[in-house]
């Protein structure tokens, strides 16, 4: 799950639980729809914004050759 799929769900849920007349869809609560939905977009947003912070760092080794050598 990626940053903007994440900022999708959120809106989402907040539409659900918010916004939208109570027993708009039949058979279903809709406001604990919302509230699921919401946390797991704030769950994939945490984990997004870490995993994109964990980059990984590569080790340049230089050997000394012919040319590089001071004397």
């Amino acid at each position: 799950m990626r940053i903007g799929s994440s900022i999708v769900l959120i809106a989402l849920g907040a539409i659900l639980a918010f916004a939208l007349a109570p027993g708009l869809i039949p058979y279903v609560n809709q406001v604990v729809i919302g509230y699921i939905l919401m946390v797991v977009g704030i769950l994939g947003l945490i984990v997004s914004l870490i995993m994109a912070s964990s980059t990984r760092r590569t080790v340049v080794h230089r050997h000394a050759g012919v040319d590089d050598v001071d004397v």
